[in-house]
């Protein structure tokens, strides 16, 4: 796992898990972008979880950095999971859907567990036979 202040990372086959708390700022972009361009230059096309507990948005500067993240690599996302606990996480989610050929869908908390089967289903784990024993352990803050 690797972490920043605001972020927690996992990473199992193509898939990353990201849980993602506070306000995130620029640095925690220094080591979200580097694992993530490493993903797509293994696997080509990559997967993303994203859960949302107790996140508040983005310092100045920050959003910057997640713009230039999304222009360049939203294009290698096949799909997309976000898992929040709040009207504009899910708002966020309908706002990425235009820009991406991913699939996007958002879940509740309480569909996290739906949220992780759909990302990890038929040829997600692709580095070796995944029995979705790995998924789940998170940190969560």
């Amino acid at each position: 796992m690797h972490s920043t202040a605001h972020v927690d990372e996992e990473v199992h086959g193509k898939v990353m898990e990201v849980a993602i708390h506070g306000t995130l700022g620029p640095e925690d972009y220094d080591r979200f972008v580097p694992e993530t361009e490493r993903l797509i230059a293994q696997h080509g096309k990559i997967r993303i979880l994203v859960v949302m507990e107790d996140f508040h948005g983005w310092k100045p500067g920050a959003i910057w950095e997640d713009i230039k993240w999304n222009a360049k690599h939203m294009r290698h996302v096949e799909r997309l999971a976000i898992v929040g606990e709040k009207t504009w996480h899910q708002w966020m989610t309908g706002f990425c859907k235009p820009f991406t050929s991913a699939e996007v869908r958002y879940f509740t908390m309480a569909q996290l567990d739906a949220a992780r089967d759909w990302v990890y289903e038929a040829g997600a784990y692709s580095a070796e036979s995944w029995d979705g024993s790995e998924a789940g352990d998170l940190k969560q803050p």
